[in-house]
C-alpha cells in the first residue's frame, strides 16, 4: 500500500518550477515534502528528452506518495528578439539614432536585425522599444517597410538574442510558434494537467490553443501584456486558469501598476472560480541566499492575503542554490498568514456572488454551515472538478476534501486553493458515498472524533455540473475505532 502523505497545514498551493537545481527524482521529492503542490516544466529551455524524466519522476512519487499532483507544462510563447552583433554584443549611447532592420548581417552600435516583419507593419512613431527586460529603452522616430528608425533615451549593453518588448503595440503575430505547437504535442503525449500559454494578447490566442488541446489538458493564460488587461474578462471566460506573470507586465508597465492590476486579476478570477496563480519574482533574492528579503516575504504575503489559488517560485526553486528552503520559506508564509485572525476578512474582501442555480447556490450555504458549526472539512463527489471549483471560490474556513474517479481531474485540482484532491474508486449509491466520505477524512488526517463534516455531490451520480445535496454528518467513536483497526 502506497504511503498516504498528510494533507497541507495551509490552503493555498505552492508552484515550483523544476530546472538544473531541482530535475533529480531525490530533489523532486525534497521539494514536494517541504511543501510544493505542483510542478511547472519551462519549455524555454532544454531539449524534449529532458523533460521525460521529469514527468517519470513526479508521476513515481505521486503513486509512492499516494498524493496526485499538478504538472503545468510552460510554453516559451512567441518572444520577440534582436539578430546577432557582431562580436556578440554592442553599447547603445543615449540620444543616438538606432536602426533596426531585416538584414542578417551582425548589427553593431548603429543597428541590429529585427527579424520580425509582422513588427514593422505594426509600429508607429512614438511607440516605445524596450531591449533585454528594459534594460535599454527606444522611442520610435520613423518606419518604413523593413526599418525602423529608434531614438536612444536609455542605452547599455546589448547582446545577441535579447528579447524586445513593445508595449504600445498589438503585435500580429501568431499565439503559438512552431517550436510551442511541437512542445504542446509533446506535453500532451507527457500527460500535462495544464498548459501555461506565454505572451497571451487577446482571447483568439486562447481559442487557438483550445482547438489543439481540446479537454486533454487545462489552459493557463499567462497576464504578461498590457493588451491582455484590456480583454482580461474574454481571456478568463475562455481559460481554465489565469497567471500573474509580473516578470514582463513589470517591464511593459511601470512598476507601480503592477500591483493594483494584480489586485484585479486575483479578484476577477476569483469571481470567475478559476485558479488563479501570483507567479514570477516572489522569492528572488534566494537564488543566491538561504533568506529571503522582508520585501519579498510582504509580496508572497500579499498574494495570500488576496486570496490567490497558488504562489509560484520560478529560478528559485529551478536554478537557486537553495531550492528547499525557498519552497518551506514560502510554506511557512501560507501557513503564518493563513493563521492571522485578520485572514478569514481580507479574502473577503472579494465578493464572489453565485449564480441562480442550485450549485452555486449549495456552495454558498456550505461556506455559511461549516462557519456557523465550526465544522470539519467540507467534502465533494465531483466527477468535472466543477463542484470543487465552485466551493473553492467561497472560500471557507475549512479545508476541501474532493474525491473524484478521474486521476486527471484530481491533478487538475492541484492549484485550486484549499482542495485536497484523491483518487478513488466511483460510488453508486448516496449512503456509499457518505460512508466514503468518512472513510477518508479519517485516512487522509482531516477529520476527527465528532467532528461534523459538510458533503457536497450530485444525484444521480456521474453527472458532471449536477450537485444538487448537501448534507452534514458527524464521526462518531465506533467509525473512529473501526478506522483505527482498519489502519492498523
Amino acid at each position: 500500500m502506497s504511503e498516504v502523505m498528510k494533507p497541507r497545514d495551509r490552503k493555498v498551493k505552492i508552484l515550483a518550477t523544476l530546472g538544473p537545481a531541482s530535475a533529480t527524482p531525490e530533489m523532486i521529492e525534497k521539494l514536494m515534502r517541504a511543501g510544493a503542490d505542483a510542478f511547472r516544466i519551462n519549455m524555454s529551455h532544454g531539449e524534449q528528452s529532458d523533460k521525460v524524466k521529469l514527468v517519470t519522476a513526479i508521476r513515481a512519487l505521486e503513486q509512492r506518495l499516494g498524493r496526485a499532483t499538478t504538472i503545468v507544462f510552460d510554453l516559451q510563447g512567441p518572444k520577440l528578439r534582436v539578430g546577432n552583433f557582431a562580436g556578440g554584443s554592442a553599447v547603445l549611447k543615449e540620444g543616438t539614432m538606432f536602426v533596426f532592420d531585416d538584414s542578417p548581417v551582425p548589427g553593431g552600435a548603429n543597428r541590429v536585425e529585427l527579424p520580425h516583419p509582422e513588427l514593422f507593419a505594426a509600429a508607429r512613431k512614438g511607440d516605445r522599444l524596450l531591449i533585454d527586460d528594459g534594460k535599454v529603452r527606444l522611442k520610435i522616430a520613423a518606419v518604413e517597410a523593413r526599418k525602423i528608425g529608434a531614438v536612444v533615451e536609455v542605452g547599455g549593453r546589448v547582446s545577441n538574442h535579447k528579447g524586445v518588448n513593445v508595449p504600445d503595440v498589438l503585435v500580429p503575430i501568431p499565439a503559438l510558434t512552431d517550436k510551442d505547437r511541437s512542445d504542446l504535442q509533446f506535453a500532451l503525449e507527457q500527460g500535462a494537467d495544464y498548459i501555461a500559454l506565454s505572451f497571451v494578447q487577446r482571447p483568439e490566442d486562447v481559442a487557438e490553443a483550445r482547438k489543439l488541446v481540446g479537454d486533454r489538458a487545462g489552459l493557463l493564460a499567462k497576464i504578461e501584456k498590457p493588451q491582455a488587461i484590456d480583454r482580461l474578462d474574454e481571456i478568463l471566460a475562455l481559460a481554465d486558469a489565469v497567471m500573474v506573470a509580473r516578470g514582463d507586465l513589470g517591464v511593459e508597465l511601470p512598476p507601480e501598476s503592477v500591483p493594483p492590476l494584480q489586485n484585479r486579476i486575483v479578484a476577477r478570477a476569483r469571481q470567475l472560480g478559476k485558479p488563479v496563480v501570483v507567479a514570477t519574482q516572489m522569492l528572488e533574492s534566494m537564488i543566491v541566499s538561504p533568506t529571503p528579503t522582508r520585501a519579498e516575504v510582504s509580496d508572497v504575503a500579499t498574494a495570500i492575503y488576496d486570496g490567490a489559488d497558488a504562489v509560484m517560485l520560478s529560478a528559485e526553486s529551478a536554478a537557486g542554490q537553495f531550492p528547499i528552503e525557498a519552497v518551506e520559506m514560502m510554506d511557512r508564509i501560507g501557513c503564518t498568514v493563513e493563521r492571522d485572525p485578520v485572514y478569514a476578512a481580507r479574502i473577503h474582501f472579494t465578493e464572489t456572488v453565485p449564480e441562480a442555480t442550485a450549485a452555486d447556490a449549495l456552495a454558498d450555504a456550505s461556506r455559511s454551515i461549516a462557519t456557523s458549526l465550526k465544522t470539519g472539512p467540507m467534502v465533494c463527489y465531483t466527477t468535472s472538478g466543477s463542484t470543487a471549483r465552485r466551493i473553492a471560490r467561497e472560500r471557507p474556513p475549512v479545508k476541501i476534501l474532493a474525491m473524484t474517479a478521474s486521476l486527471e481531474v484530481a491533478r487538475r485540482l492541484g492549484l485550486q486553493w484549499g482542495v485536497h484532491a484523491v483518487h478513488t474508486r466511483d460510488v453508486a449509491s448516496f449512503e456509499e458515498m457518505v460512508a466514503k466520505a468518512k472513510r477518508m477524512a479519517l485516512r487522509h488526517g482531516l477529520a476527527g472524533a465528532n467532528e461534523r463534516l459538510v458533503i457536497l455531490a450530485g444525484v444521480p451520480f456521474k453527472t458532471a455540473g449536477s450537485t444538487n445535496v448537501l448534507h452534514v454528518v458527524r464521526l462518531v467513536g465506533d467509525e473512529l475505532e473501526l478506522h483505527n483497526q482498519n489502519s492498523g
